[in-house]
């Protein structure tokens, strides 16, 4: 196993790639090293260890393909082209194309020795976590790829360059690809090293998925999943900055104003997003004047429109991706660029509107480009029409004799079939919306000197691309702004001010209780969810998450208050206010039971038409119940503890609601039969002295914090489990965050924060917050976690500085480990932050639904999406059911997203078709999509695709609008190296929420 890790010498830096000093080439024989085999399967395995074998079986299988691969491109190119005489192209042109290569090449050796002695002991061991923890956790490893990413799009041009100025380098990879068997072109192959990753990924997920809890792989496999992960988002990071650099290169170089040329040359400006278009061009009476692709960026502080030069010569693309040569057609300042929505033309300013072309467009005609032309023709048609047979409804009624078919019933069902048609009509205008992207862009004034701005329609692939635009824009005008210029330290870099792009954004903040009495403190709030399909299709692009704010506090011997903000703006706003008899301590939200939840606890009961429900702990002992904001915000009911103890948190399952309370007792109430929780079920655990400050509900169980303890208590039977996380008695359980198979705890003391293991308990890693607060000149002894919270992969933590500082957790199955120094926000509040509670919501599929997406595509089996909005708001747990294969071909379902299954035995299959497109095998990310299933059938060898997972159809084209918002007391903008910094006017004595905006999950 750990050959890997001692045979390989370091790796030559760039400046030694003239000649290979300090890289040892060891030559490894299959015949003193053989390849993994797995051993014929013993019987009496049950169905996990049966599937565990398979996926191990691809593993292996995936993995010599690959090797083969890279293997090729030494043998078969490199090799070759350095020894031929006379030479093609000079050593000094070969090394860079094949960068890294053969270092990549000896890491996956080393790593098939291994994983050949692993397999030879799989029937007894069934462990294979760890080998890739020990093999691809090494800084080494991210080094030599790295490396290789970074060189990928310098590689391919300089491929392109010497088929161009070369024939007989062209003529070689021709000859290379004909006479290979499975006619891959060198790119085909270079390619891969940029996709095994992802692969890896997937395959340890399905492999984690058939680990039962307590397995000793179980653990290995989660911290496996973390280390690949992290690698391959920075190698994907890697891998789009490169991208970026060279599309926004070849842009410069067509752009004939000097000023926007040096802007895009320069560091300073960054491409956020590029995709090709179809614009379209309209008549006066709707007819399609021009349709042309062009190449539209979007930069942090311009959008440019080019249009799309010819590629190169077929022989060649064929061969390499040839990128296109753009000319610029207009640009224009981002914040001057208006999308405008179907509905929206009147609420755009009187400029003079101008077609693309420079005709002057009247206003009447802009509701001609609402939809398709041909649609809005037949729905003017029928719309007259309409009006004609009403005229003759009219005319019938006054007939003086009966005729037959021709009454007034007739002539009415005809005005309701023809109503109807225009309904039909407009959801077909409706859904091609979903697929129009209408900018009004600045042009040149008048003569007069008046601002002219004319209308360019965008046709997106699909209704995903569109809302991605919208989103894409409304941030970047969001960035510009002061407070988020910069909006984040990055503590990658020290002097690197600039945050990445997925940062989140300060959309907004403003103050609450702002008429109440000063001592008036924040304690809690909570994002009440509300589903509705009435607002815009891209309203989740630009604004915040469907639903409503709940905030509450109160303080010492005070009356508690509640306010209640809707978010169905950019801006909160302020609906309703709530007095409760005592300070309100904790708020939970309860979801309305799922049909599925009452199955599993053997409920079964009818509708209540209750739904939703927000529960309030106080300081006086009591648990109010309120209805929704949809349903006035009734108090429905009261629960009470025996000794009025207050209650400090709150959490529920689909069975019990937990109460945290003072006297360090946990409450559990039962659900009524009305659906509510029941006073007369209450039982009481007692779990020590301490007060229970934090609980944190998980798949089976609770996690109560007493003191310095845990108590993990099961969900079902209320058993206890308890275990220490904490050495020093003193200091207690603050909070704590779940993501995948851990737990993050911070305390009352201290600026560490701990993460433990959901299954084992062990812990994991632990996290001095106070070494990532170079913001400012602050004792690190004073630094304490005040809130802790998990959404879109970043763990937010929130401290009595008023700092929030994020930190890169995992987002698929493994243990949320932290890597990275993670972001420092410049954006603070004067005093601690008193909670961070995540919103979030998503679009309907059905509202994304269109004939021309999705089609063609077998979507992987995958579980039901959980979401809490405490702690858990961008993990997406997908589990795939176990199934029984129907027809021909029956035995056990696996699941394999891969993007690439050349590893896999068999014709190589992908949902993408026969051709993937370059971008999406370049790309390092994975996505439903691109997943295939597999049957195994009885014979082990063979492979054959499965039918796509029934449930699959309701995750698909999912759009997850998400923010974060922090309470605290005042607003402050933070200097680099200074201990306070800007605050506004008497700001700092109020109470303020801080609304931050991350981009679309799509």
């Amino acid at each position: 196993l750990f050959l890997f890790l001692t045979i390989l010498c370091p790796f030559p830096s760039p400046a030694e790639e003239e000649d290979d000093a300090g890289y040892l080439d060891v030559a490894m024989s299959e015949e003193k090293h053989p390849p993994p085999q797995l051993s014929p399967m013993p019987e009496g395995l049950t169905s996990h260890q049966v599937v565990r074998r398979h996926i191990l079986g691809s593993i292996i299988q995936s993995e010599r393909s690959y090797l083969e691969s890279l293997r090729r491109i030494l043998q078969e190119y490199h090799r070759p082209l350095m020894e031929d005489d006379p030479r093609i192209l000079s050593p000094r042109k070969i090394r860079p194309i094949f960068h890294r290569i053969r270092e990549i090449t000896q890491c996956h050796s080393m790593f098939q020795i291994a994983l050949a002695s692993r397999v030879a002991e799989w029937d007894s061991s069934e462990k294979i976590g760890d080998l890739f923890v020990a093999s691809f956790s090494k800084s080494m490893v991210l080094d030599v790829y790295s490396d290789y990413v970074n060189n990928f799009t310098n590689a391919m041009a300089l491929i392109k360059k010497a088929c161009m100025s070369k024939p007989a380098f062209l003529e070689f990879l021709k000859k290379k690809q004909a006479s290979s068997v499975d006619r891959i072109t060198l790119y085909g192959l270079m390619v891969k090293p940029i996709q095994r990753f992802p692969q890896f990924i997937l395959l340890l997920q399905d492999m984690l998925k058939n680990t039962p809890k307590g397995h000793v792989d179980r653990l290995p496999l989660q911290l496996a999943l973390t280390e690949l992960e992290m690698l391959a988002e920075k190698l994907n990071e890697q891998k789009r900055v490169a991208d970026q650099i060279a599309e926004t290169q070849q842009l410069a170089r067509s752009v004939s104003d000097r000023l926007l040329s040096k802007q895009l040359n320069s560091e300073q400006g960054s491409l956020i997003l590029c995709e090709t278009l179809i614009e379209t061009v309209y008549g006066e009476r709707g007819q399609v004047l021009k349709s042309k692709e062009r190449k539209v960026f979007l930069f942090d502080d311009v959008l440019v429109c080019a249009n799309i030069n010819v590629k190169g010569p077929p022989d060649i693309s064929s061969l390499v991706p040839v990128g296109p040569k753009y000319t610029m057609k207009w640009s224009a300042p981002l914040q001057q660029v208006q999308v405008v929505e179907v509905g929206q033309e009147g609420s755009q300013s009187k400029d003079t509107f101008l077609q693309h072309s420079g005709a002057k467009r009247p206003s009447s005609a802009c509701k001609t480009i609402l939809g398709p032309p041909r649609l809005y023709h037949e729905l003017q048609e029928l719309q007259h029409d309409l009006s004609v047979v009403e005229e003759v409804t009219l005319l019938v009624g006054t007939l003086q004799g009966m005729y037959q078919n021709l009454n007034t019933t007739v002539a009415q069902d005809w005005c309701l079939a023809l109503q109807r048609l225009i309904r039909i009509k407009e959801e077909q205008i409706q859904s091609a919306n979903k697929c129009r992207l209408r900018l009004q862009v600045p042009g040149r004034p008048d003569k007069s000197g008046r601002p002219v701005s004319f209308m360019v329609v965008l046709n997106t692939p699909n209704p995903l691309s569109k809302i991605s635009w919208v989103n894409r824009l409304h941030l970047a005008k969001i960035a510009l702004r002061e407070e988020n210029s910069p909006g984040w330290l990055w503590g990658e870099d020290e002097g690197k001010t600039t945050a990445p792009l997925w940062c989140p954004l300060l959309a907004c903040h403003m103050s609450v209780f702002a008429m109440k009495s000063p001592e008036r403190k924040l304690e809690a709030a909570l994002h009440n969810p509300v589903h509705c399909a009435l607002l815009g299709f891209s309203a989740a692009s630009t604004s915040l998450p469907q639903g409503y704010l709940w905030v509450a506090g109160g303080g010492e011997g005070a009356l508690g208050h509640i306010e209640i903000f809707s978010l169905n703006r950019p801006t909160p706003r302020a609906v309703k206010s709530l007095q409760v008899g005592s300070a309100v301590r904790c708020l939970e939200y309860v979801s309305e039971s799922a049909p599925r939840e009452e199955v599993e606890v053997g409920v079964h009961r009818a509708p209540s038409g209750i739904g939703a429900n927000i529960c309030v702990g106080s300081d006086d002992g009591r648990i109010l119940i309120y209805g929704s904001v949809d349903t006035a915000a009734q108090c429905l009911v009261t629960l009470r503890n025996p000794e009025s103890c207050p209650v400090l948190c709150l959490k529920h399952s689909s069975r019990y609601l937990f109460a945290g309370l003072r006297n360090g007792t946990v409450m559990v109430y039962g659900r009524s039969n009305n659906d509510l929780w029941d006073p007369d079920s209450c039982r009481s655990l007692s779990l020590g002295s301490e007060p229970v400050r934090t609980l944190l509900v998980l798949d089976d169980s609770l996690w109560a914090s007493c003191g310095n303890s845990v108590t993990v208590i099961d969900s079902s039977s209320l058993t206890t489990q308890k275990f220490e996380v904490h050495p020093d008695p003193l200091v207690s359980i603050a909070h704590m965050a779940c993501a995948g198979g851990g737990v993050w705890m911070a305390f009352s003391e201290g600026s560490s924060i701990r993460l433990f293991h959901t299954e084992t308990l062990e812990l994991l890693q632990e996290i001095n917050i106070s070494t990532r607060s170079t913001l400012l000149n602050t004792d690190q002894k004073s630094m304490r976690v005040t809130s802790l919270l998990i959404c879109q992969g970043l763990l937010w933590v929130g401290t009595a500085q008023g700092l929030i500082i994020t930190l890169p957790v995992p987002k698929l199955e493994g243990i949320p480990k932290i890597t990275g120094k993670g972001m420092i926000s410049r954006n603070a509040h004067c005093g601690p932050v008193d909670f961070l509670v995540a919103t979030s919501s998503t679009l309907s599929p059905d509202l994304l639904k269109r004939d021309s997406v999705g089609d063609g595509l077998d979507s992987a089996c995958g579980g039901e999406d959980r979401s809490d909005t405490s702690s858990q708001e961008s993990l997406q747990q997908s589990g795939c059911s176990q199934g029984e294969g129907r027809g021909k071909g029956r035995g056990v379902l696996l699941q394999y997203k891969l993007r690439s299954t050349s590893g896999l035995p068999g014709r190589p299959l992908t949902a993408l078709g026969d051709e993937a497109s370059d971008s999406s095998l370049e790309s390092l990310e994975h996505s439903v999509e691109d997943g295939s299933i597999y049957e195994l059938s009885d014979d082990p060898e063979i492979w054959v695709r499965g039918r796509p997972c029934e449930r699959d159809g309701g995750r698909r084209d999912r759009v997850i609008s998400a923010a974060v918002i922090s309470g605290g007391k005042g607003f402050r903008r933070l200097r680099e190296g200074a201990a306070a910094g800007t605050r506004t006017g008497g700001e700092a004595l109020e109470n303020i929420l801080m609304v931050w905006q991350l981009p679309l999950t799509v």
